[in-house]
């Protein structure tokens, strides 16, 4: 024979915590009876999916350029900067080319070189946007300002071998 208190009416229900935040719907104390349970997963380790620009040159495997994480770079907005005013530097004529040889592909240095004190004066900085599409590349446009026209600068860096590396160089 079965007694009441052996027959379990009502089931144990999990309630969710209650938030604190106000810019929440659930302000009717009914619905935060419903509130739903929310599961928090843990934060996954970005993908390389960056295959470095070669510019059609051959390497041998053993020493082909190696894709770099961002978070094993050095600071991207500096290094934008550093770079930038450098470019702007050696394209008026004050400053050699050759102190970028390492921030730089050989094909952009060659154009880089090419264009080395072409301009009257050095560009002055104004803004900086940047996005990443990818773990370990940065796309950058900068605006720069000459005497009274301004012009736009787009640079692309790539993460190769442990350093940022310029791919892509262009002034509109």
């Amino acid at each position: 024979m079965t007694t009441l208190e052996s027959i379990s009416l009502i089931k144990p229900v999990t309630y969710a915590q209650v938030s604190s935040c106000e810019a929440e719907d659930w302000q009717h104390p009914m619905l935060e009876i419903f509130r739903p349970i929310v599961e928090e997963h843990e934060k996954q380790k970005a993908r390389l999916y960056l295959i470095p620009s070669t510019f059609d040159d051959e390497f041998d495997p053993d020493f082909s350029p190696q894709p770099t994480s961002a978070s094993d770079l050095p600071e991207l907005h500096e290094w934008t900067m550093r770079f930038v005013v450098s470019v702007l530097e050696i394209w008026a004529g004050r400053r050699s080319p050759s102190q970028l040889t390492r921030m730089c592909h050989r094909k952009i240095f060659t154009e880089l070189h090419a264009r080395a004190g072409t301009f009257k004066e050095v560009g002055k900085l104004r803004t900086i946007h940047q996005s990443e599409p990818l773990d370990g590349i940065c796309e950058s446009v900068v605006t720069v300002r000459f005497g009274e026209r301004l012009r736009a600068l787009s640079v692309r860096f790539e993460g190769v071998d442990n350093r940022w590396l310029c791919t892509a160089l262009d002034l509109l």
